[in-house]
């Protein structure tokens, strides 16, 4: 059972998701908060799965509270979807930056929601297509793009480093096996080595790593 912590300062937000969770097998409602001080401390209460994550919030916004959520041991298994109306890039930017499993907007539909939840419990990263390109464009141009190679980047090997640049590139393992002429296995192996070298919480960290690094 995933246990969903829903986090929006419009009420009836809140209740709309809480139907939804609450009605969906597999999904269970862990608890709600209306601020970003209110949605730590109910993280740290209850110990979600998942965290939906509104931005624009009274007090600390969502993405202040998603990196307090994301820097306490007692969580390092919780993930964070944030959740919003607003698809700009600094949002997206330091959602990531700051440790979030993906990037979805609030007229998603129920159905892709769900499965986002499901995805990211297990594990995996989720960007919809349109921030994933505006992330792509962010890192790969403009002369404020910094530079800074994580500091375990010597601990992988030629290959590896490549397939992070590919992952950084937006690509996914089929599609990395294909350009590499390898399995999809051997592909996923290669990018699982590269998240526990580096540390990456989740396949949406590795691109933050792989363009902070320059290997895209």
């Amino acid at each position: 059972m995933i246990r969903v912590l829903i986090v929006d300062d419009q009420d009836l937000i809140r209740v709309g998701l809480r139907t939804l969770v609450e009605n969906e097998d597999g999904l269970a409602y862990a608890g709600e908060a209306a601020d970003g001080l209110a949605a730590v401390a109910k993280a740290a209460e209850t110990r979600p799965d998942v965290v939906l994550m509104d931005i624009r919030m009274p007090g600390i916004d969502g993405i202040e509270a998603t990196r307090r959520i994301v820097a306490d041991p007692g969580l390092a298994d919780t993930r964070i979807i944030v959740l919003t109306t607003f698809e700009l890039d600094e949002y997206v930017f330091d959602a990531l930056r700051h440790g979030a499993s993906g990037f979805l907007l609030k007229d998603t539909k129920p159905d892709e929601l769900v499965s986002a939840i499901k995805l990211v419990a297990g594990g995996g990263a989720l960007l919809s297509p349109s921030v994933t390109r505006r992330v792509i464009s962010e890192f790969a141009s403009g002369p404020s793009r910094a530079v800074k190679p994580h500091p375990r980047l010597g601990t992988l090997t030629q290959r590896e480093l490549e397939i992070v640049g590919l992952v950084g590139e937006g690509l996914t393992n089929d599609e990395i096996a294909e350009r590499l002429v390898v399995s999809p296995a051997t592909a996923r192996t290669h990018v699982s080595r590269a998240m526990i070298k580096l540390g990456a919480r989740d396949r949406a960290q590795l691109v933050v790593f792989a363009y902070q690094s320059g290997l895209t």
